[in-house]
């Protein structure tokens, strides 16, 4: 398919090429199209080696869509448990399909995707599943065969997955992936059946997701921690994690490396990778060479000036769905809406789909106390025990919260929930931080009952670091308080 004629606005083919279909680049896309300029987006991901075809949406959008339904598929088996005490029967045996699921979800998948493109078009964007290549200053070369020129280009192409690099590896595992790379959950879905024993190499978000989901469905699941669990976020938060998922059944392994990959294992690793491929060498874009990622300024712009970066590619900045397309649209509206936002890249909300699932905003425990010193920060946390948990009598000691202060301003400057449906909880205080959110103002807010954010967040004052009971079996839940 040729990318339509006429000229744009500045005389190059196109005021803005994207490269990588991820969600950053479809917003800017958007935007821009919406503000009257003339947008083509370049996007070809190939096939994994085990033929898994990836869909227009980016590594984020499509694998946030995919972890939801894989973690629900984990949560509804955890119902069925509880729903005898709620007096449900059933008259059969309840078991789960493997081949329903994966049906049901690629469906999903490649239905969002179709919905995209006919969105774009709708928008005016122009997409080609093509591969981009910068051959020269604002050129870029289309499948090796076409030159196009373009005023300013983003480079929005997400992470990719490759193999292990030792004997096995291909035969016989699903992917190695970046951190927001979505092979982990398109080759699992590949498989026709379910994969068995698994061991999961990596303390990941989405390692630990993939085991919580596949040990929820009452398959067996290692993981190998390399080297550090939830790496960059709260490890107090890391650890409450690791020991539910302990209690579920999964278990972890340290200290270890893989020299080869047997047919009895499936196995999935994660890795960073260098980001290459598309010829951002030959126009001078910097990259950081630890990480492989691009080196942006407060703009989003790289070293050479006509050249952004958008999501996961970007160096030192976190990386989410939801920030991407922020990012992505103020990006248009600085270059062609005659606006000045700048993305603010502090205090992103951001969650985990384990099982017993964990959001956070703001700083860890460990980055507060380096950046405004220990005996500047207050830590208020505790246990809590959501209503709907106390008639199967769960786990009184399995959901926590923790808020993280600084003096003597008494700012929130870290918001911490690891409990049911932690990341809904967690958005309205996100935007509350945002507003310079303190302990004080959080102590005065009017709690909704019966509802988790009451009981988890709303009673913390309750609990300070100082008098907080340090016994786990003593610690009173908000219920044997009130």
């Amino acid at each position: 398919m040729d990318p339509p004629a006429g000229p744009s606005l500045g005389g190059f083919d196109f005021d803005l090429l994207v490269i990588g279909g991820g969600s950053g680049g479809l917003a800017v896309a958007k935007e821009a199209a919406g503000l009257r300029r003339k947008v083509l987006i370049l996007d070809l991901a190939a096939p994994s080696t085990r033929g898994t075809q990836r869909e227009l949406g980016g590594s984020t959008f499509n694998k946030d869509t995919i972890r939801k339904f894989l973690q629900q598929a984990s949560l509804l088996g955890k119902a069925i448990q509880d729903s005898n005490k709620y007096g449900w029967r059933f008259i059969d045996d309840v078991s789960h399909g493997w081949s329903d699921l994966v049906e049901a979800v690629q469906g999903k998948v490649k239905a969002r995707s179709l919905e995209l493109k006919r969105e774009l078009k709708s928008c005016g964007v122009f997409y080609l599943e093509a591969r981009g290549e910068i051959v020269a200053p604002h050129t870029v070369e289309v499948n090796k065969k076409q030159s196009l020129t373009a005023e300013t280009l983003v480079i929005a192409t997400g992470d990719r997955p490759y193999h292990l690099g030792i004997p096995g590896d291909k035969e016989h595992c699903l992917s190695r992936w970046m951190n927001c790379s979505v092979m982990l959950f398109d080759d699992l879905l590949s498989l026709l059946h379910p994969p068995g024993r698994t061991l999961v190499v990596g303390g990941s978000a989405e390692g630990l997701e993939c085991a919580g989901f596949l040990c929820g469905l009452g398959y067996p699941v290692t993981v190998m921690l390399q080297p550090d669990l939830l790496e960059g976020l709260d490890q107090k938060m890391a650890q409450k994690i690791e020991n539910h998922m302990l209690v579920a059944g999964v278990d972890f392994i340290c200290n270890c490396s893989l020299t080869k990959v047997t047919e009895e294992d499936h196995l999935w690793q994660q890795q960073r990778r260098i980001l290459g491929g598309i010829g951002l060498e030959r126009v001078g874009v910097q990259f950081n060479q630890d990480t492989g990622r691009i080196l942006v300024n407060e703009k989003d712009q790289t070293s050479v000036d006509y050249i952004y970066a958008i999501g996961s590619v970007q160096h030192g900045r976190p990386s989410t769905t939801g920030l991407s397309v922020h990012a992505g649209t103020l990006l248009a509206c600085r270059l062609y809406g005659g606006e000045n936002t700048l993305c603010d890249y502090t205090n992103v909300p951001a969650v985990v789909l384990t099982p017993l699932e964990y959001a956070a905003c703001g700083l860890s425990e460990e980055k507060a106390n380096l950046m405004f010193g220990k005996d500047n920060i207050e830590v208020y946390h505790n246990y809590y025990w959501p209503l709907e948990w106390t008639l199967p009598a769960r786990n009184k000691n399995s959901c926590y919260v923790k808020v993280i202060s600084m003096s003597p301003q008494d700012r929130v400057v870290g918001l911490h929930i690891m409990g049911p449906n932690a990341g809904d909880v967690l958005q309205g205080f996100a935007t509350a931080m945002k507003c310079g959110l303190t302990k004080r103002q959080l102590d005065a807010t009017v709690g909704i009952s019966p509802s988790s954010a009451q009981v988890s967040i709303l009673f913390l004052s309750l609990f300070h670091k100082n008098v907080w009971i340090l016994n786990q079996k003593s610690v009173p839940s908000v219920f044997d308080t009130y």
